[in-house]
């Protein structure tokens, strides 16, 4: 029987001091606007504890979804980016409320969600230039390969990736590469508390 998460709660920061205190590993999903952040988060946890928009831009706050499976974590989700119909006034707000988040020391793994459709476009670039200073490993997630024939889905990948780590290949629609994602990220949580990483409460 496939693992499932509890879901416990949410804090949502608009504002630095919003910031929960970092307690708890944190597990960050990025990505370009519409990517399908939301839509990926509910389904890992099966139940819909993100909201999905079709309209680009809309999540302005970071989201955390305390979420108990051997331990408790979060699932944190970080505002889309690559949007630029929104005012230069907003894109500073996200990224002076992104910069304090980064600032903690809780994040252990970050989740870049890349459209499978497309690739790493010049956003997803910029946001892998970004990450490689970040302190915690990346991990790639490929969103919306429902929309690819799965006979494809190997050379599609190969073109694409080429890195060390992990790549996932999923489908929030169809629930493909979910459940190993799932496994995936409650071992890690285990390997990061293993290895004096954030406490558990």
């Amino acid at each position: 029987m496939p693992l499932r998460w509890k879901y416990e709660s949410v804090v949502t920061a608009f504002l630095q001091n919003q910031l929960p205190p970092p307690e708890i590993p944190e597990i960050t999903v990025l990505g370009r606007s519409n990517v399908g952040k939301s839509s990926l988060i509910n389904r890992l946890v099966g139940q819909k504890i993100a909201r999905s928009s079709g309209t680009p831009g809309k999540t302005r706050s970071i989201n955390f979804f305390r979420l108990a499976g051997k331990h408790p974590f979060y699932l944190v989700d970080l505002p889309g980016y690559g949007y630029s119909a929104v005012s230069q006034e907003t894109r500073q707000g996200w990224k002076r409320l992104v910069d304090a988040y980064t600032a903690r020391s809780a994040t252990v793994l970050h989740l870049h969600l890349v459209d499978f459709r497309h690739g790493f476009l010049k956003a997803d670039q910029q946001l892998r230039e970004w990450l490689a200073h970040q302190e915690a490993p990346t991990v790639t997630v490929f969103t919306k390969a429902d929309k690819i024939s799965k006979g494809k889905w190997k050379t599609l990948l190969a073109s694409y990736y080429k890195g060390q780590e992990p790549a996932f290949v999923t489908s929030a629609e169809s629930g493909a590469g979910v459940d190993e994602l799932r496994l995936f990220l409650e071992d890690y949580v285990d390997r990061s508390l293993a290895s004096d990483g954030p406490e558990e409460e």
